[in-house]
């Protein structure tokens, strides 16, 4: 199979993938070490041709996607040291953590997946800076668990007999989108939606994508910000898309439509950077947004108005994150001296009551807060998940009506210069045990089983050759989507176990 056109790549071509073709290797997780090596490669190959690039990996994962399914281990372990001396040859580099790849070489059963100890995982991304955690608070949780439990038979039959391993093993690469020049910051599936995601950019546009689409598709680039776009959100129907920008503006879209058109642009009353916004689940004509001067402010999206008096929302430093729990009743902003502060919101008026100060890691960045309750009857715990740019990822019970945060456990994950984000898994409530994914600076996503001691890590994506700086779930957990700081969004499918052991049969 020819490769495309291009500059010329001599041993860099894609001969080595038909010839793996013909022995028959094409184990899941065999694939995803093959792409993630190439992904690492990928800055250096054709330097002057971008467009190629990409054009080039995404041919790959699709070589690799249609080799046919049949276990080879010795073939596989051969195949990838000698790829890794050809592109070393060509390029002239090696990366340190190649390791990393022949870890995932484990037995037929776990082969979808990684685990590693907590420890383990503190000694590949422990805090070598000095950063301390001392100052978080260690008022003890709750004695039970916060996901449902083993005698939970009914909540965990809606989702199979699976183990949460088997649930999360995504080691498939379902699409590859580059139609962005920078870094995407952000992307985001519509609720309750497996298809639409929005993705935005520091090259100062957005895009609506169509995953599920033969073959997926990007339905519309939405452009007019002046400056990179810092966060978006979709309205409870999904017919607006309210967006941030550093160039100080909040923009409100109309999705709904044919073509998709701006409804207003609202300036920041500061004239500061725009660097977060949420829709208020309460209120959808009330917009949060978290400005560079360190201002938590509503805004009425319908008038344009930010409602007074402003002052309530100034926490100092810029804030970076948000998030508004179910009922729009609490709110909490996170800034960049790593400060996290809860606020009573008055849906009807917008008025923000300041509650509670939370220091995580003083002058670590806030990146990302996420709040989930399980609404089952086993465990009704709601939860604040924090990204902080202190090497960690931390998971918080809230404990009052107040927002008071009590630390339940923290994850170290390499994470001290970018703006990483994470998520909960969706359907989580009704399974023991719960996932949380996050992006990484060592160019992987990571699995997080925050119930399992010990061993916390379930699977690990390899495929990104930067920081990964973006994870969504779609609303059945089919898809997940991950970004990166070179504009790269991967769309990644969930290993089909079954169909699996069918062929394998």
């Amino acid at each position: 199979m020819a490769p495309p056109p291009g500059p010329s790549h001599s041993d860099d071509d894609l001969d080595d993938v038909c010839y793996c073709c013909e022995h028959g290797v094409n184990m899941a997780v065999w694939q995803q070490q093959v792409f993630a090596l190439d992904a690492k490669y990928n800055a250096h190959r054709a330097p002057n041709h971008p467009n190629f690039r990409t054009q080039y990996i995404r041919r790959r994962s699709q070589l690799l996607r249609e080799c046919p399914r049949k276990e080879d281990s010795q073939f596989r372990r051969q195949y990838l040291k000698h790829r890794n001396q050809l592109l070393q040859q060509r390029y002239g580099i090696s990366f340190s953590d190649q390791a990393s790849l022949r870890s995932l070489n484990m037995s037929a059963r776990s082969s979808s997946r990684v685990s590693e100890s907590t420890e383990s995982f503190r000694q590949l991304h422990g805090s070598e800076d000095g950063v301390s955690l001392s100052n978080f608070s260690r008022r003890p949780s709750v004695a039970s668990g916060v996901v449902p439990t083993h005698q939970a038979e009914a909540s965990r039959a809606i989702v199979g007999g699976n183990t949460i391993d088997e649930n999360y093993a995504f080691v498939g690469v379902h699409h590859i989108f580059d139609q962005h020049k920078a870094a995407v910051t952000m992307c985001k599936f519509a609720n309750n939606d497996r298809s639409r995601l929005c993705c935005v950019s520091n090259d100062g546009s957005v895009s609506l994508c169509d995953v599920t689409a033969t073959p997926p598709k990007v339905d519309f680039i939405l452009e007019g910000h002046k400056g990179p776009v810092t966060g978006c959100d979709w309205s409870i129907s999904n017919d607006l898309l309210v967006t941030s920008s550093s160039d100080g503006t909040v923009r409100l879209w109309d999705v709904s439509l044919t073509n998709p058109k701006c409804l207003r642009t609202v300036s920041d009353p500061d004239n500061a950077q725009v660097l977060c916004c949420a829709f208020v689940p309460a209120n959808s004509n009330m917009v949060v947004a978290g400005n560079g001067q360190g201002s938590l402010l509503v805004l009425n999206i319908s008038t344009g108005i930010y409602p007074r008096p402003r002052s309530n929302g100034k926490i100092g430093g810029q804030i970076l994150s948000v998030a508004c729990e179910a009922t729009g009743h609490l709110i909490w902003a996170g800034n960049n001296k790593g400060v996290i502060v809860s606020f009573i919101i008055d849906a009807g008026s917008g008025r923000l009551t300041k509650c509670r100060k939370l220091n995580i890691a003083e002058n670590c960045a806030i990146t990302c807060l996420s709040w989930r309750a399980w609404m089952s009857r086993e465990a009704r715990d709601p939860t604040i998940l924090v990204n902080c740019a202190a090497n960690v990822v931390c998971l918080f019970r809230v404990s009052d009506n107040n927002g008071t945060l009590q630390l339940r456990r923290k994850f170290a994950v390499r994470h001290k210069h970018q703006l990483l984000r994470s998520t909960f898994c969706p359907i989580m409530s009704f399974r023991q045990g719960a996932c949380i994914v996050t992006g990484s600076e060592d160019s992987c996503v990571y699995f997080l089983d925050i119930e399992r001691e010990g061993k916390a890590c379930v699977n690990k994506l390899q495929g990104h050759a930067c920081p990964v700086l973006g994870v969504s779930f779609n609303y059945d957990e089919s898809l997940l989507a991950t970004t990166d700081v070179q504009g790269l969004v991967i769309i990644w499918r969930r290993n089909d176990l079954n169909s699996m052991q069918g062929e394998s049969n």
